[in-house]
C-alpha cells in the first residue's frame, strides 16, 4: 500500500486509482486501530506491521478530543502510506466535519464508515470524498446485517468489515458465543461474495496479550469466511497473520493442484477429484500465501 513513486503527492494509494486501492485494502490480513487522539502512539502503530492503520476519529475517542484527533489524522494522511481513517457517524454533525475536512484535503483516502446500514449513506460519504477513494462499511447493527446484501453493492465499497461487539451489545449477546453470531457472519460473507468483494474483516479480539486466544478467534475467522482481522494492539497482528496463512501440507496441495490442473478441466490428482470448485479453492489457498 505505499505510494507511486511517479506520483507521492497523490495521497496514502498513491495515483488516485481506487482500483490499487480495493486490492491493497481486499488483501490486507490485519487493520489495526490506533485512537486519533494520541498521535504519539503513530509511529509505534505504524511500525506494528499491520497490513493497514486505522486512525479512529469514533469510539475510541472523547467528544472533547474529536476536532483535535481529525487534525492528527489528516496530518498523518499526508506522511504514512496505507492508512484508513475511522470516521463518525456520518448522519451526525461530527461525522459530517470529518468528510468535510477529508474531502478538502484532495487526495484519495480510505474511510470505514460505523454503524453502516443503508446503501444510501454509504453512496453519500463516497460522494464526499476526493476521487480515488474507498469505503469500508462497518456493519455493526442489525439493520446493517439485515441489508448487508445492498450495503456491499453501494458505489465505492471495497470490502465489508464486521463490528461484533456492538452489534452483541444490541441484542443481548455475549461477544464471545460465537454460535449465536455463526447467522451474522454468514450474511457478511455471502453479502461480499454476491458483490464481488474479497472476504470481510472480522472483528477485534478483546485479550490482547494471550497470544492462544488471538491465534484461535482468527482461526474461527478464516474457518468462517472472513480473510481479514481488526487489531486492537500490536501484540495481536503477527498471531493474526500466522493464523490466517495456509499450513505448509495445505499450501503443498494447493500448489501441486495448480501445477496440475486448470480452472476449465476436470481431473484425478492423487486419486482425488478436482473440478473447478476445488481448483478455485487451491488459488484462494495460494493467494493467502501470497499475503
Amino acid at each position: 500500500m505505499a505510494p507511486s513513486e511517479d506520483n507521492e503527492s497523490a495521497g496514502p494509494y498513491g495515483g488516485g486509482d481506487r482500483t490499487g486501492v480495493a486490492d491493497a485494502l481486499g488483501r490486507a490480513r490485519s487493520f489495526l486501530f490506533v485512537p486519533g487522539d494520541r498521535p504519539e502512539r503513530f509511529d509505534r502503530a505504524l511500525a506494528g506491521g499491520a497490513d493497514a492503520v486505522v486512525v479512529d476519529l469514533e469510539d475510541a475517542v472523547p467528544p472533547d478530543a474529536k476536532e483535535a484527533a481529525l487534525a492528527n489524522a489528516t496530518a498523518l494522511l499526508g506522511r504514512a502510506p496505507g492508512v484508513v481513517i475511522r470516521v463518525n457517524d456520518p448522519r451526525t454533525h461530527r461525522g459530517s466535519a470529518d468528510l468535510a475536512a477529508l474531502g478538502a484535503a484532495g487526495a484519495p483516502v480510505a474511510v470505514v464508515v460505523p454503524k453502516a446500514e443503508d446503501a444510501a449513506t454509504v453512496a453519500a460519504v463516497l460522494a464526499a470524498l476526493p476521487p480515488g477513494s474507498a469505503v469500508l462499511p462497518l456493519i455493526e447493527t442489525a439493520v446493517g446485517v439485515l441489508d448487508a446484501r445492498l450495503i456491499a453493492a453501494a458505489p465505492g465499497v471495497v470490502r465489508l468489515v464486521f463490528g461484533h461487539l456492538d452489534l452483541c451489545a444490541q441484542l443481548g449477546l455475549r461477544p464471545d458465543d460465537t454460535a449465536r453470531l455463526v447467522p451474522a457472519r454468514f450474511a457478511l460473507v455471502a453479502a461480499s461474495a454476491a458483490a464481488g468483494l474479497p472476504g470481510p474483516m472480522d472483528g477485534v479480539c478483546t485479550e490482547v496479550r494471550d497470544r492462544e486466544t488471538v491465534l484461535a478467534q482468527a482461526r474461527v475467522s478464516l474457518d468462517s469466511g472472513f480473510t481479514g482481522k481488526l487489531c486492537i494492539h500490536p501484540a495481536q497482528v503477527p498471531a493474526v497473520h500466522e493464523a490466517l496463512a495456509p499450513d505448509p501440507d495445505e499450501l503443498a496441495w494447493a500448489l501441486r493442484v495448480l501445477e496440475l490442473t486448470t480452472e476449465d478441466e476436470v481431473k484425478l490428482v492423487d486419486g482425488h477429484m478436482v473440478d473447478r470448485p476445488v481448483h478455485l479453492r487451491a488459488r484462494s489457498i495460494a493467494a493467502r500465501a501470497d499475503r
